[in-house]
């Protein structure tokens, strides 16, 4: 039985990305392979050596956390005490990322946090991390996330800021007031 009334035409929604259509799919494998990982190694040694392995992980991410953000807190007060810009992270955010999977449960989490404390493999990856950002920001459309970043890092050396709305004229529609001048 119909109304009469049109149904209501939604836009089609965008496709996923490949990230948001496999990243569940590879947390879940990534659980179960630390999850059987654990249970090989309980079988070849111990319950209470995989308990004292995980322990040990606990602790050490927590330490290297701290570690990590008490010195990006030291760099940021003497940044801000000589007054200069901000310098590159140093590798900070790669220590506390290493020091959380050091945290969460798991052998294979272990060793990939374990790695990220590497001071060359930090490097490399600050590296590829930077350019990749940089070429996305570049390649940015024009309405997307990309383009608002892209537009807040624009640098403008005199500092000013002018506020304003724009007002569309429309083609016919004569305006009776005269404007007030552009410059202030």
């Amino acid at each position: 039985m119909t109304s009469g009334a049109s149904t209501p035409t939604y836009p089609a929604r965008p496709p996923r990305s490949r990230l948001r259509t496999f990243l569940p799919l590879g947390i879940a494998a990534w659980l179960v392979l630390e999850i059987w990982l654990l249970t090989v190694v309980a079988g070849a040694a111990t319950g209470f050596t995989v308990f004292l392995l995980l322990l040990a992980g606990l602790v050490l991410g927590a330490v290297v956390i701290k570690r990590a953000g008490r010195r990006a807190f030291q760099n940021l007060n003497e940044t801000l005490q000589r007054g200069t810009a901000p310098s590159r992270g140093g590798g900070n955010g790669l220590m506390m990322l290493g020091g959380l999977l050091l945290m969460i449960p798991g052998l294979i989490s272990d060793v990939v946090g374990l790695v990220l404390l590497i001071p060359p493999v930090q490097k490399a990856l600050s590296r590829y991390t930077e350019r990749t950002v940089e070429r996305r920001l570049r390649e940015a459309a024009p309405g997307t996330l990309g383009d608002a970043f892209q537009q807040a890092r624009m640098h403008r050396p005199d500092g000013k800021v002018v506020q304003g709305e724009v007002i569309r004229d429309e083609p016919g529609r004569a305006s009776e007031e005269p404007r007030p001048p552009l410059t202030g």
